[in-house]
């Protein structure tokens, strides 16, 4: 059950075809995820919430992202996950990003400083009392601000299933690149009724948490808020899943093709 609120950003870490559209949230949007594991037992919840704010003299939103497990799982495994990234309310490209985690015990305290403009990061190891300063790609994205520089600019227009699309991402301590396939819509059934979405596979590195690369499937409501809705993924031991369980403050209407 290690890493639970990284399989929710894994939502964080989608890229596509891209062009300047209205924006797709504001201040005071607010979402809430529950979590099951092998499909009975409750897992965990998960919570993303939007503020505008400053960082020194910018303009800057502000995304809170937490983790918890709850049920029977927390007493033989706790998880207690803070993420938080400030990225710029223009371009979306993140100026700051914290991962303040414990995970059964295991322990990262990470600030993250991005210096956009000569393509490096500033990494401070809060656990470890370490300093580093490591190269990166231009236009680098952290695992959260990602997800809300997708929301902003998606175009599926062009997209044809079987479209593999790419980012470049800075996660911890390395440059981390990411791949997804398109696999088109589908209409699922939700706490809130039924709902048109985008369908896609996030690659991910098979191994100790998850049982092979396909392991993912995400489902994006199809509207202008591109919701990210419900997340599977197949583990090394058992599955996990994550659904949309609750939300408000949405910049846009809520397509539902049939309420509950």
């Amino acid at each position: 059950m290690k890493n639970i609120l990284l399989i929710i950003t894994v939502i964080f870490t989608i890229q596509m075809s891209f062009s300047q559209q209205e924006s797709a949230f504001e201040d005071g949007e607010w979402f809430k995820f529950k979590m099951s594991y092998s499909g009975w037992m409750k897992a965990g919840n998960a919570t993303l919430t939007v503020k505008d704010s400053k960082l020194g003299d910018k303009d800057v939103y502000h995304v809170v992202g937490k983790g918890w497990t709850t049920g029977m799982i927390k007493w033989f495994f706790k998880v207690k996950d803070r993420y938080e990234s400030y990225f710029d309310k223009e371009t979306n490209m993140p100026y700051k990003f914290v991962r303040n985690i414990d995970e059964g015990g295991h322990t990262k305290d990470l600030e993250i400083d991005f210096d956009q403009q000569n393509n490096k990061v500033y990494v401070n190891d809060k656990k470890h009392n370490k300093k580093s300063v490591i190269d990166t790609k231009p236009n680098i994205q952290d695992m959260v601000s990602t997800f809300y520089y997708l929301r902003n600019n998606l175009d599926t227009s062009d997209l044809k299933i079987g479209d593999e699309v790419r980012i470049d991402m800075f996660f911890d301590e390395e440059n981390y690149g990411f791949k997804l396939k398109y696999l088109g819509e589908e209409t699922i059934s939700t706490d809130f009724g039924k709902i048109e979405t985008l369908k896609f596979r996030p690659y991910v590195m098979a191994g100790r948490v998850f049982k092979e690369e396909e392991s993912l499937t995400l489902w994006v409501s199809k509207d202008k808020n591109k919701l990210p809705l419900r997340i599977k993924a197949d583990l090394a031991v058992g599955s996990l899943r994550a659904d949309l369980e609750a939300f408000k403050g949405l910049k846009h209407p809520f397509k539902i093709v049939v309420n509950n």
